[in-house]
């Protein structure tokens, strides 16, 4: 009894920290004593033979949903998954292939240009039919996405079905090492203005656009868009390198900051940048994130470059791998990242406890930071551009011809004829499609029996469905009837009211069967309004210089 007495005031007397360590600790240690408990009995006395490797992942994923979206786990059989996501790369053909709900069949999307599916003469639209002798008819995506893929240099028979001619084909494919370009385009646009789209921060990405930008200067290059626009991000150590091609070596760019404060990190330029001068546009979204939003906000904090576009999506969390028994791997947030002005952009902070939830960081919460030159920026919800310039959205008509909501498939077959119908095409930066063209599309939208949901019919239902539920309906009735007769949607009209954008977004779907990712991206920019509107300001540097001296 005396020994107890004397254990507790020895635990009373502890600093706090160190009681809230032992009460952590002893939870913890119950709450795993529970857990194995519970399992054991189920195990042991449960109806049925569990799964345990489902049984128990449903439990860790649970857990880890409680956590943030990018805490994830990876057993040993998706760890290609991880490797995939880390460094862009994978062994198979190299194409994207989707299921078509009317053909009831996985086919071609896009073949990458280069890559062994293009090399071995699929295209856009085959249907996959066999892979060896394996029948892949109306298996899905995933099913034949599995079956695609396997160790580099290994071959396989593929039979497609091409629905512009019907013809039934057999080829053969020798798997291949893929990486996904992180630069899939850029060029010069005229007047010395260089554009580069980086879509990823995988592995060597900082060499592949420093590749671009020295190629670019060597042919007269005065003045530089980056487009980051729907860059999920990457590698923190790319991110560091671009931005170290164009500020002075030994500056602080982000620094990583967490619980356990031995594995922080700074990350400081390393090396001479090779252009201090050359004004620079940085074209940003809401699909803008993480090392993105590192390479933007540190060129925003740094006054080296203006942002422009829409606000970005706000990750300033930082993940790191760790291994775990039987080759599995957990992927799991260790820090908050904070970039050269000393703010994290991070736009939600996750709950964890009630199983999870997340709130939002109003404007309102967020606090004032400065650039080098003094100009004010803010932490919380990502970065927000110097300058914003909100993208043509697309019409209602567009979304569904455009998507794969169509279950008619009435884009993909206009574009297979179109291709079956012409062998070439002149270049990206000059290719448009005719009146005459589109009047053909126009005629086999209406002729294939598309159908999509108006917006406005939708508004007035719910209206209509409110004014019966309140009493107002009886009395309103003539001016609702006469309302939907108005807003009945024409699929003829609309296609009409929508011509320019619709036509742009089809050009553009051709434009990639010959001339795949690289002519898409060109094609787009000739029609892109934030890229006029980054022209626009590259072309005053009056302008550009007072918004980086404000």
């Amino acid at each position: 009894m005396r020994k107890l007495i004397v254990f507790i005031i020895a635990l009373l007397t502890l600093p706090a920290a160190a009681q809230n360590d032992t009460d952590h600790n002893f939870t913890v240690a119950k709450n795993l004593e529970v857990f194995n408990a519970i399992y054991k009995n189920l195990d042991l006395l449960y109806v049925d033979r569990l799964p345990a490797d489902t049984v128990i992942g449903n439990a860790v994923d649970a857990m880890l949903e409680s956590l943030d979206p990018y805490t994830e786990y990876y057993p040993q059989a998706k760890g290609k998954d991880l490797k995939l996501l880390m460094t862009g790369k994978y062994a198979g053909v190299g194409a994207l292939i989707r299921y078509s709900p009317k053909y009831k069949n996985t086919f071609i999307d896009e073949p990458y240009e280069n890559m062994p599916a293009a090399n071995a003469g699929l295209r856009k639209g085959d249907l996959i039919l066999a892979i060896d002798a394996l029948s892949m008819e109306g298996k899905p995506t995933q099913f034949v996405s599995d079956h695609l893929r396997g160790d580099a240099g290994t071959t396989f028979m593929i039979k497609i079905k091409r629905p512009s001619t019907g013809k039934i084909m057999k080829l053969k494919i020798t798997r291949g090492a893929i990486k996904m370009p992180a630069v899939p385009y850029y060029g010069l646009l005229g007047n010395g203005l260089g554009y580069i789209n980086l879509n990823q921060f995988t592995e060597g990405a900082a060499k592949d656009f420093r590749r671009a930008f020295v190629d670019m200067k060597k042919d007269g290059m005065q003045k530089l868009v980056i487009d980051l626009r729907n860059n999920g991000g990457g590698l923190e150590n790319e991110a560091v390198d671009i931005v170290n091609l164009f500020v002075p070596k030994d500056l602080m760019i982000v620094s990583n900051r967490g619980k356990v404060k031995r594995l922080d990190r700074n990350y400081k330029t390393n090396s001479e940048p090779i252009d201090t001068v050359i004004p620079i546009v940085v074209l940003v979204n809401g699909n803008t994130a993480s090392s993105s939003e590192i390479t933007a906000g540190a060129l925003q904090d740094l006054d080296r470059a203006v942002i422009m576009g829409t606000r970005t999506y706000g990750k300033g969390l930082v993940q790191t791998t760790v291994d775990l028994p039987y080759n599995g791997k957990l992927k799991l947030t260790t820090h908050k990242y904070y970039i050269p002005s000393g703010r994290c952009i991070q736009a939600v902070n996750y709950k964890h406890d009630r199983g999870g939830y997340t709130e939002h960081v109003p404007d309102s919460l967020s606090r004032i930071f400065h650039t080098r030159n003094g100009r004010e920026v803010r932490d919380g919800g990502g970065i927000k551009p110097d300058i914003e310039v909100k993208p043509d959205t697309a019409s209602n008509i567009q979304s569904y011809l455009m998507s794969v909501i169509d279950s008619t498939e009435t884009v993909l077959e206009y574009v297979l004829d179109y291709v079956a119908k012409h062998p070439t095409i002149v270049g990206p930066s000059e290719f448009e499609l005719s009146d005459a063209d589109y009047e053909a599309f126009k005629q086999h939208v209406l002729n294939s029996g598309f159908k999509y949901d108006g917006v406005s019919e939708k508004i007035l239902k719910e209206l209509v469905k409110t004014a019966k539920f309140e009493g107002y309906y009886d009395d309103a009735k003539a001016e609702f009837e006469a309302i939907e007769n108005k807003l009945k949607h024409n699929v003829a009209k609309d296609l009409d009211y929508n011509r320019d954008r619709i036509k742009q977004a089809l050009a553009a779907d051709i434009v990639g069967v010959y001339y795949y990712q690289r002519g898409t991206i060109a094609y787009t920019l000739k029609h892109d309004k934030q890229m006029k509107a980054a022209k626009k300001l590259l072309g005053n540097m009056t302008e550009y210089r007072k918004i980086l001296n404000k």
